[in-house]
């Protein structure tokens, strides 16, 4: 089946919803060494794919011919919440190109640290509060550097995209006529692709140097991202949690629509989880029992990431009515 059932709610012990969904799990190599449904399931990566469109950028020198601190290399690969410290960084990013906020293309949003929470008064947000902005700073400072055009980056014939594209595919171990294009949210060109390819890009980036051809740069973007996880995402928030639990070893993103990647720096394996639906509480639960049945926890980081099995279901009276639970075993080729 191109699907399987990953996780299943029930209520008072019968089942009341289904998420379906595709595992796979591979090394730097590309070696499938684990799935459950179809391994090559063709996946948009979103912003999972934030950390390889960093790569032109990188591989030019970029951050040290700005001067970006690792905390603004982190913010090139955050979906961020948009948080007085995220929108700091990526001033300081625009600064050290000589640019303001209103070049950056990427629109804006309500800020995700508002996501449960009611709008304070008057509330005022741009551009910066865009949890793609540090993304985007990126893709100016690169224009900068290479005197390309600020004002149509973002279009997928721009010489960025182009040089994107070409990087993407090179770290996915594909041809660029295998990278299926659409528009992001924040108006970049995003791409999908099997999902044991973008398990093995992130195996390539959590091994850093240890990668023959884009080393330096995945070190750097590794090194950042596991350093300052709350930068790439943001006060309580996924990515956070799961990079603080994997104690730098794990590099971790979360994509749109039911995404996530986790590669692992000491072992050169990745894992990469679609729910088909996109619902996020069964990513994040999938994406633990994934953990747990690779033999990636010890005890005390399966309880720290309890919470994100979200195995009950409480009513808002905090009465016990139900449970997530996992529905399927993965499954190693012989």
């Amino acid at each position: 089946m191109t699907f399987v059932s990953l996780i299943e709610r029930t209520r008072g012990g019968t089942l009341e919803c289904q998420h379906l969904g595709a595992v796979a799990v591979v090394n730097t190599q590309g070696r499938l060494l684990a799935s459950a449904g179809d391994p090559y399931w063709l996946s948009f990566t979103r912003s999972t794919l934030k950390a390889f469109q960093a790569l032109p950028l990188m591989q030019a020198g970029g951050p040290a011919h700005f001067g970006f601190t690792p905390r603004q290399v982190a913010l090139l690969c955050a979906s961020h919440s948009g948080e007085a410290s995220h929108v700091a960084e990526v001033d300081g990013m625009l600064a050290k190109t000589g640019l303001r906020y209103q070049a950056l293309r990427c629109g804006c949003h309500v800020p995700y640290i508002y996501n449960d929470t009611p709008l304070p008064p008057g509330l005022q947000f741009d551009e910066r509060h865009n949890n793609c902005s540090g993304k985007h700073a990126g893709f100016l400072a690169w224009c900068v550097q290479h005197g390309a055009a600020l004002d149509s980056y973002e279009n997928p014939a721009h010489p960025l995209q182009a040089a994107i594209r070409l990087q993407v595919a090179r770290t996915a171990g594909l041809d660029e006529q295998d990278l299926v294009m659409g528009i992001d949210g924040c108006s970049a060109p995003n791409y999908a692709m099997p999902l044991a390819h973008l398990a093995r890009s992130y195996a390539r980036l959590a091994t850093g140097t240890a990668d023959s051809e884009f080393g330096e740069s995945f070190a750097q973007l590794s090194a950042a991202m596991t350093a300052h996880p709350d930068l790439v995402s943001g006060t309580g928030r996924n990515d956070e949690a799961f990079m603080r639990v994997g104690r730098g070893d794990w590099v971790s993103k979360v994509g749109a629509d039911g995404v996530q990647v986790i590669g692992s720096k000491s072992r050169g394996e990745a894992l990469a989880v679609k729910i088909a639906d996109g619902d996020k509480p069964a990513l994040f639960a999938a994406t633990v029992e994934v953990l747990d049945q690779l033999g990636w926890l010890d005890d005390p980081q399966r309880e720290t990431l309890a919470p994100w099995r979200a195995r009950e279901i409480r009513n808002a009276r905090g009465l016990l009515v139900g449970e997530r639970v996992a529905a399927f075993r993965l499954t190693i080729p012989s």
